[in-house]
């Protein structure tokens, strides 16, 4: 594997949610935002909501780096953690794992059934600093913010909560009644919002289940998105619309997600293989491998 000839890569999928994964481990590979958003292009690229390059740590068994389609660097996803982890799973056939990212260090083992993974997210972060807002709010269970006339707005009084990405999650009646492809991209980028936002349309259906529409900052409208599924899991039991065990349902499946009392969030979901391959050096720019030392 090098930059002249390209990258080897694998394609895998959480809930539709896909990646393109590059072992760094054993190869330093070099990647900059343009060579990220040539790869995720779909049609033009390889096609993917984010990259996730592998790469050495000394106190984990990979750290995962994470780039969203369009170039940008995140410090969470939850889907790709999946994926990593029953990656490495199978490479050693240890039953946990330890994955270092941007967010810390996440904790994985098998799930309940074949192909699926349990992530212990860690603890969210409510305060408005930690999420981050651009102005004091008290409670953060419920903000001012609206979308449309404020006498009879479209959307308000949104959750905000940080589980690795800043999430901002609107209760509504139906996830389907409103535009977020339209509405997504002026909410991420909101003034309150300095990292922006993933943005999400949440809808509780039981004591036990949520359905969930989300606008993924960088990615745009995905079919799932695992820390926007904590997120609203936390949120909605923050304010006593669920217990601390929900099933999420996003457009690409469902996620089993428990805020145990020790305050970590675990994540259940599946997992999916897609296909190898090569990427071309026409994709890569500035980028290039060389083994690593």
């Amino acid at each position: 594997m090098d930059g002249e000839s390209g990258i080897a890569f694998s394609k895998m999928n959480g809930l539709g949610n896909d990646f393109v994964v590059i072992d760094a481990r054993a190869w330093r590979v070099a990647l900059d935002s343009e060579a990220v958003r040539r790869i995720a292009a779909r049609g033009a690229g390889i096609g993917c909501d984010q990259v996730i390059r592998l790469e050495p740590d000394a106190g984990a068994d990979a750290f995962m780096r994470i780039w969203n389609g369009d170039g940008g660097e995140v410090d969470a996803c939850g889907n790709a953690t999946r994926c990593i982890a029953w990656r490495l799973m199978q490479e050693s056939g240890a039953r946990k794992v330890r994955i270092a990212t941007n967010a810390g260090v996440l904790v994985c083992t098998p799930g309940p059934r074949p192909m699926t993974v349990s992530v212990d997210m860690g603890a969210p972060r409510f305060s408005w600093q930690e999420i981050p807002l651009a102005e004091p709010f008290a409670d953060t269970r419920m903000i001012e913010l609206h979308v449309g006339p404020a006498d009879a707005p479209q959307l308000h009084s949104p959750s905000v909560v940080n589980i690795g990405n800043p999430h901002c999650i609107f209760w509504v009646e139906d996830v389907e009644a409103h535009d977020l492809a339209r509405l997504g991209p002026l909410l991420e980028h909101h003034p309150l919002f300095p990292e922006r936002a993933n943005i999400s349309l949440a809808r509780v259906t039981s004591r036990d289940a949520i359905t969930l529409k989300v606008w993924e900052r960088g990615a745009g409208l995905t079919r799932a998105c695992g820390t926007a599924a904590c997120a609203a899991a936390v949120a909605a039991a923050r304010r006593r619309l669920t217990g601390r065990t929900v099933t999420v349902s996003l457009p690409g499946g469902a996620l089993d997600i428990a805020w145990r009392e020790d305050d970590h969030v675990v994540m259940t979901g599946p997992v999916a293989v897609e296909f190898d391959g090569i990427i071309p050096a026409a994709l890569l720019g500035a980028a290039a491998a060389e083994p690593a030392r």
